[in-house]
């Protein structure tokens, strides 16, 4: 705890000295043009967006050393308007090609020219068009499945879908349908193809007090199952001797309200579950958040707390939260996430993590360690 409340100084110290930072958890904004492709010049046709998230991490877990690191995420995109509806997306980050990460560590034996562009790899590599409420996806694009207060249950923050992916969207309601292999990521080591087929519906209510979103999904992974563990890691899975003992086939449920107003400040609560119908036990996971404000104007600020338990083969945890509990399954625990807006195109962050890894996650045998980890960000768009 005392490690904890010096890093909270120490954010505040970085605090004076920042001048723009982005939100640590979005992606790059998309860039809008409202003049007809046909009346653009050749360069008004391209429009680029950045970041560069600077953070201070410690990790501190009672069956392994603990950890104390600088790391930097840069992530470059553009959007290429092809017609009036039709987008060609282009993405790079950091991290070494990481499925749900652009994290890259500063090295001490290393000079930064020698690894920084190195690490950078294409995460987005397609083409968006877009057709009324409709949304058409092809190719390595960002995920479009909606999550109640950007609940990482299932999905993490950074994971992009490589295939086919529609959505519908109108003021009642969200379809997104899609099929994927993940098997096409870069850093993909698992031996046979995999697939991922997924649907999901959101219905969309406006009652006199708040708004409510009541969603369903399913995602129905196909191959994995005897497979090899698809980026090298279990993260949290049941394995043995390096291959999935389970399928997953996932269903997602969630509520979520949305308040205008609580004490002067919008207010989110949300619930969620996902169930494992492959998996015979250990296969069923929730979270329960709730935020308070929006970060949107300078000045303003918002925290989310959310509560997360996740079994060892609740969801596939090469995919969900990267942050919480190291990544992956088999942990429960509390998330707290903080965010000012400094600036025009700046904020600070801090995410404070305080887990118990079940006993099959853990590095020494019998053990449920304790898992502490603290980040503070410090992020510049451009």
């Amino acid at each position: 705890m005392k490690k904890i409340l010096l890093s909270i100084a120490a954010m505040a110290t970085v605090s004076m000295a920042a001048s723009d930072i982005s939100h640590p958890h979005e992606r790059i904004e998309d860039a809008n043009s409202t003049t007809p492709v046909a009346e653009n010049g050749i360069f008004s046709r391209v429009h680029f967006k950045g970041d560069l998230r600077l953070r201070y991490e410690s990790i501190e877990r009672d069956d392994e050393e603990n950890t104390y690191r600088n790391r930097y995420r840069l992530r470059l995109g553009a959007k290429i308007d092809l017609l009036d509806n039709l987008h060609f997306d282009v993405g790079m980050r950091s991290g070494f090609g990481n499925p749900t990460s652009g994290n890259q560590t500063f090295l001490d034996d290393e000079s930064l020219g020698d690894y920084f562009f190195q690490s950078l790899r294409f995460n987005v590599l397609g083409f968006t068009y877009k057709s009324g409420n409709s949304t058409y996806k092809i190719g390595r694009e960002p995920y479009m499945m909606y999550r109640p207060i950007k609940s990482q249950l299932v999905w993490d923050n950074d994971v992009s879908m490589n295939g086919v992916n529609y959505q519908y969207k109108d003021d009642t309601k969200i379809i997104t349908l899609g099929i994927n292999q993940p098997t096409l990521e870069e850093n993909s080591v698992a031996e046979d193809d995999v697939y991922l087929f997924l649907a999901q519906y959101v219905h969309k209510t406006k009652l006199d007090f708040a708004n409510l979103n009541l969603g369903a999904g399913l995602y129905f992974y196909d191959g994995l199952k005897g497979n090899t563990e698809i980026f090298g890691k279990a993260k949290g899975n049941t394995v043995v001797d390096g291959r999935y003992v389970n399928d997953y086939h996932l269903v997602e449920g969630f509520g979520e309200l949305q308040f205008k107003d609580v004490w002067g400040m919008p207010f989110k609560v949300a619930a969620g579950f996902v169930y494992n119908i492959a998996a015979d036990d250990n296969n069923f996971g929730y979270d329960l958040a709730f935020q308070l404000g929006k970060a949107k104007h300078v000045g303003e600020w918002q925290v989310k707390y959310s509560y997360t338990d996740l079994q060892e083969d609740a969801t596939l945890g090469a995919y969900s939260d990267s942050d919480n509990f190291g990544g992956g399954t088999a942990a429960s625990g509390h998330a707290i996430r903080m965010k000012y807006k400094f600036g025009k195109h700046t904020y600070l962050a801090g995410n404070f993590f305080f887990d118990t890894l079940y006993e099959g996650n853990s590095k020494i045998a019998g053990m449920e360690p304790d898992y502490e980890r603290v980040q503070l960000d410090c992020i510049i768009k451009f």
